[in-house]
């Protein structure tokens, strides 16, 4: 019992420090979020993903659709491998949530 107490309060005086040190008198100033601009390249290739998608592919030959679905997933993979997303590994979120309950 005595050693549940003394972690309890340890746990309490380590969650309690960080938020006492942190705080300033001083509030940031909000800055604007800046917009993020699709390259040209990229503008182009989802052009061409909504002209695919507005097309009548009933009057098309299988090789023809064949075609079709090879240019989408291309075009699907090369905006993909741009950059343009931000990804985060299972152990970091594992790492920020553990952080937010423990804080």
């Amino acid at each position: 019992m005595k050693k549940f107490v003394l972690s309890l309060l340890l746990t309490i005086a380590i969650s309690i420090v960080p938020n006492i040190s942190m705080a300033s008198e001083i509030m940031p100033k909000p800055t604007a979020p800046t917009p993020t601009e699709i390259p040209a390249e990229i503008h182009v290739m989802l052009n061409r993903l909504e002209e695919i998608k507005d097309m009548d592919k009933s009057d098309l030959k299988r090789s023809e659709r064949k075609e079709l679905r090879e240019e989408v997933r291309t075009i699907k993979k090369n905006v993909k491998a741009s950059g343009n997303g931000l990804y985060i590994s299972s152990g970091a979120i594992i790492i920020i949530l553990l952080l937010i309950i423990i804080l």
